[in-house]
């Protein structure tokens, strides 16, 4: 692509030379989605060997992939995000938001969504999904943490907006109850671990704003910040742009010890029910499984 000499200088025409590629784009939303082998790639993408061969090469000549041997005989790579890469995510979600509020959706601003909505179906298309190997979020103390337990028979995770914010007028829908719904999970949160089972609250506040919520309402649960939107772009999760900030839309997903979504509950209006729910569903999913 020939580039104005001004362009040089330009942050967004320079960002447009790896972005202002449509199979670009995709092939990174797929990788962060955990489809970084070759096959793996071309088999969600629909894209022929040769057109996604000089996709990945591209990518990785632009610095936001590299490729790492998993296989010597024969040679065998995959194509994981470098640095640069993984700073491409929150832009990544960014679109994805702006897609589903005016492509996908009618403009509004919204915390939830309706039964007919893509969001809806894409969340509700996660069951019987394996979440992505090696995803850390980052937890209070500024340490990556794993995003599902790795010695409980399940895992709640739920996302919410954020708490101690102040949404202002008019109020968004479905932004309130974040206080709420944590508190009711940390009143549930010895039924949950009799069950076997870990909760894990997740928005993209900082994590010592987490931590400060935690310590004020003395939240047993872990609460993990996606503030990089790493959990949202590999889970293609619903967003909203609200008090300066890509929100977590409120949902709740059921991950079993193999990492697969069992259940997912979208959108959460009644929170005390849901949080019964998962506990229900959770259980069950234990019991199903026979681990503890």
């Amino acid at each position: 692509m020939r580039m104005h000499n001004a362009d040089e200088t330009c942050g967004i025409a320079q960002a447009a030379l790896v972005l202002g590629d449509w199979w670009n784009v995709l092939v990174l939303r797929e990788v962060a989605r955990g489809h970084v082998r070759f096959d793996a790639l071309a088999a969600e993408l629909g894209l022929s060997r040769k057109v996604l061969t000089e996709r990945l090469g591209r990518l990785v000549a632009q610095g936001v992939l590299r490729r790492s041997l998993y296989q010597r005989r024969p040679v065998r790579y995959e194509y994981v995000l470098t640095d640069a890469g993984a700073a491409l995510l929150p832009l990544l979600v960014a679109m994805q938001d702006w897609g589903d509020r005016w492509v996908l959706g009618d403009g509004s601003l919204t915390g939830t969504t309706e039964a007919d909505s893509a969001e809806h179906a894409r969340v509700h298309a996660l069951t019987g999904t394996r979440v992505p190997d090696g995803l850390d979020l980052t937890g209070p103390g500024g340490a990556d943490l794993p995003l599902l337990s790795p010695d409980a028979a399940a895992t709640v995770l739920f996302t919410y907006p954020g708490t101690g914010i102040e949404w202002g007028e008019p109020p968004i829908p479905g932004a309130v109850g974040c206080t709420l719904e944590n508190r009711l999970f940390r009143d549930a949160w010895t039924d949950f671990r009799a069950a076997g089972v870990d909760v894990r609250g997740i928005s993209t506040q900082l994590p010592h704003e987490q931590a400060e919520f935690a310590r004020a309402e003395q939240v047993p649960h872990l609460l993990l910040s996606d503030a990089a939107h790493q959990l949202a772009a590999a889970l293609r999760l619903p967003t909203f742009r609200g008090a300066g900030r890509l929100r977590h839309k409120r949902l709740i997903l059921v991950v079993d010890a193999e990492r697969t979504v069992r259940h997912t509950l979208f959108p959460v209006v009644d929170i005390p029910h849901a949080v019964d729910e998962s506990l229900r569903l959770a259980a069950g999913c234990v019991e199903a499984t026979g681990i503890r």
